[in-house]
């Protein structure tokens, strides 16, 4: 049996270095990425010797290829310390979900309410789900009447993406947060504090 492996999505680029760069001219950059200029790969490769460092080629498909004259391995580490911060900096959205009943407690919907808050404090998504058990779908109202309030509790960090609906035996909502009336509100408190002294 032959077994065959996946590669891993994050595979490592790699980089022709030296005399393993095929092209025969190239533009070159200093250490700092400012340009050299178009050179030919030998006077490339002895301008790197000279300086005691490496030929990395970092544009293959560009019209001269690029290359910059650097330390191979303080590129490469450069290059993985880029990678983390963009991984960082890329937060993947979720979407949470929040399940009610239709005919929930005051308090316990203050609950809920208060843990969907935080998910979208944090970036996510939240999807209200009010099930109907038995025949409280004959009821639906009810179900409708504790998704809009809980829509309105969370209004002011919240716009709605899909206006509450049914979906089969449930009834479904979705929210996701809005930095703009977070700030709007943070901006009024300091003019009606201003206003009333």
């Amino acid at each position: 049996m032959i077994k065959r492996h996946k590669r891993s999505i994050d595979q490592k680029r790699f980089y022709r270095i030296n005399e393993r760069i095929a092209a025969r001219e190239l533009r070159v950059l200093d250490a700092e990425g400012k340009q050299i200029g178009i050179l030919d790969r030998f006077a490339a490769l002895s301008k790197a010797r000279e300086l005691e460092l490496d030929l990395v080629e970092i544009a293959p498909m560009a019209k001269p290829p690029v290359a910059k004259i650097v330390d191979f391995n303080k590129f490469l580490y450069q290059e993985e310390k880029k990678k983390r911060e963009e991984k960082k900096k890329a937060k993947v959205s979720e979407t949470k979900e929040v399940r009610l009943g239709p005919f929930i407690s005051d308090n316990d919907l203050q609950v809920m309410v208060k843990r969907a808050r935080e998910f979208l404090t944090e970036g996510d998504k939240v999807r209200f789900v009010v099930k109907f058990r038995g025949r409280q779908v004959t009821r639906p109202e009810f179900g409708f009447a504790i998704a809009k309030k809980a829509i309105a509790l969370l209004e002011d960090i919240s716009k709605v993406e899909r206006e509450p609906h049914m979906e089969g035996r449930q009834l479904v909502a979705i929210i996701s947060f809005e930095r703009k009336k977070a700030h709007e509100k943070k901006t009024e408190n300091p003019e009606s504090s201003s206003q009333t002294v």
